[in-house]
Formats: structure tokens, sequence, C-alpha cells
């Protein structure tokens, strides 16, 4: 066997290793930062283990320009005051209709805060389960950091769902002062309600002996959010509400704001909802037309 060939076939061989070392949680660069994505090492190696990647645009709203969830908003918003200023805070599970601005108003809290050391950090329910490295990453930092998981909901059996379990109430390590987890969902419980889980109250011959506590463990994980906040569809009048806000935050003036309500509400029941995503939907859609 000549150098060369020897050579060839060890250095295929540390490439096949490298795919099964986990490579170390990298740092990102801190220096004016709002928010991060945690990432997948996505290389030819395959290798595990993931990353903090900037946003370089951050989506920008107000909690200002939030209408009709004014109790929802008070409760968010005193919670993450007390977080960020180092005061005992919840972990937040925001439920509830589709569209009525559970994930904007998390955006806006870090709007409101961010310059008071606030951060955010975006992680797809797939990789929860690498939620030890990411406080692994920031524990220490002077900066406050939100995990933000959106429109998180789990299949029986998912690896992510019993990680973020853990992560939340039921490690023997203690949850990092300086991170909390916000998540926004259309199930209360996270996990799917069948009727065959009360069926299993009947004990067929291959059922399960403790339904009861079956059930349970479903719904546990909702019950490790401190705080939960419950949102709900919008009324004609609180969608028209919405329409003029984003109609005149586009600038249009109180006549075209009152000219738009019968076409607002056409809007609206074209697409099944009166929601706050459908009002600013339409409000783009009817400012736009008038600019031309």
């Amino acid at each position: 066997m000549t150098l060369d060939h020897f050579l060839n076939r060890a250095e295929a061989l540390l490439a096949r290793l490298e795919a099964y070392i986990p490579a170390p949680a990298s740092e990102p660069d801190w220096s004016g930062a709002m928010a991060f994505r945690w990432r997948k090492h996505s290389g030819q190696s395959g290798r595990n283990g993931g990353y903090l990647q900037t946003v370089a645009h951050v989506s920008r709203i107000n909690l200002s320009d939030l209408h009709n969830v004014a109790q929802q908003k008070e409760q968010i918003e005193q919670n993450t005051r007390q977080f960020v200023q180092g005061k005992p805070a919840n972990n937040v599970l925001l439920t509830g209709a589709r569209g009525t601005g559970k994930s904007s108003l998390i955006k806006a809290c870090l709007s409101q805060y961010a310059q008071e050391g606030l951060r955010l950090i975006e992680v797809d329910k797939d990789d929860l389960v690498d939620l030890p490295d990411i406080v692994d990453v920031v524990a220490g930092r002077s900066e406050r950091f939100i995990i933000f998981c959106d429109d998180l909901s789990f299949e029986e059996g998912e690896r992510s769902y019993k990680a973020l379990k853990v992560a939340l109430d039921g490690s023997i390590s203690a949850q990092s002062d300086n991170v909390l987890v916000y998540a926004t969902s259309n199930r209360r419980h996270l996990m799917p309600e069948r009727l065959s889980d009360n069926a299993g109250y009947t004990h067929l011959a291959d059922g399960d002996l403790h339904p009861g506590e079956t059930v349970e463990e479903r719904i546990s994980l909702s019950e490790r959010f401190g705080l939960w906040l419950s949102f709900y569809p919008f009324k004609q009048d609180d969608y028209l509400d919405i329409v003029a806000h984003w109609l005149g935050h586009f600038g249009c003036d109180a006549a075209q704001v009152a000219s738009a309500r019968a076409e607002a509400l056409r809007w609206a029941l074209q697409r099944g909802s009166r929601s706050g995503r459908v009002a600013w939907q339409f409000a783009k859609d009817y400012a736009g037309k008038l600019a031309n």
C-alpha cells in the first residue's frame, strides 16, 4: 500500500467518524443582535449539534399595534418586565384562535424591552431536543433570553415533547435564571385529545390499565407553563377596529377607512375568519391599491 493510498483511506475514515461526533454549540456575534434562530450544522459531514444564527431583519411590531387583547397584553408585558428586571417570572403558553396576535405579542415584547437587554431565540419544534445546548450557550450572559416556540403541537412519541417537558420542570439541573420559554399553540394541551382516551376507561382486553394516568401524561406539559394566556375569535366590531388601525398605519385618512368597511367584511367572509392577521392582510391590499 502506497503512502498516498493509506492517507486517502485514513481521511475517508476520519470523515465518517466525524459524522458521529457532536459539534460544539458555537457562540454568535452578540454585538447589536436582538434575535437569533437555532440552526443545525448542515455540512457534508452531517455532524450533530447546532448554533445560534443572528436574525438580520427582526420583525418590528409594537404593543400599541395589538388591539382587543388588552388583558393578555397586560399579563405578558408584566411577566416580561419582571423577567428583564431580574425578578421571578414564568414560562408562558399562549393558546387559542389562529391569527389573534399570539406570536405578535411575543415579538412586541422584544421590541418593548430590547433596550433593557431582552433577546429572543426562535427554536423549531423538531430542535427542542437541543434546549440544554441552547441554555449552555447563553448561560452566564448578562442579557435575558426568551426561547420562542411558535405554533407548537405534538403527536404521540415525538422526542421533542419529552425534551421540552424536562427542560421546563423536570431536569436535575436548575433552569437558568436568564432563560424563559414562550410558546404559542392552537391546542391548549399541545397534544391531540381523542374520544378513545375516554373509551380506555372501559378496560378492554388490551387496554390501558390506568387510562387516567395516560391522559394526565398528555396534558402535563402545558401545566408546566406558569402563565397561560387564552385568545378567542374577534367579534365584527373588533375586527373592523383592527382594520382601521392598520389602514391608518398605512396612511389612509378617516374617509378612506370608513369606505373600506364593507370591503373589509367581504374580505373576512371569503377567508372564513375575522382575525387580526386577516385584518392586516386586508389593510395591506386595500392601502396598496389606493396608492396606485
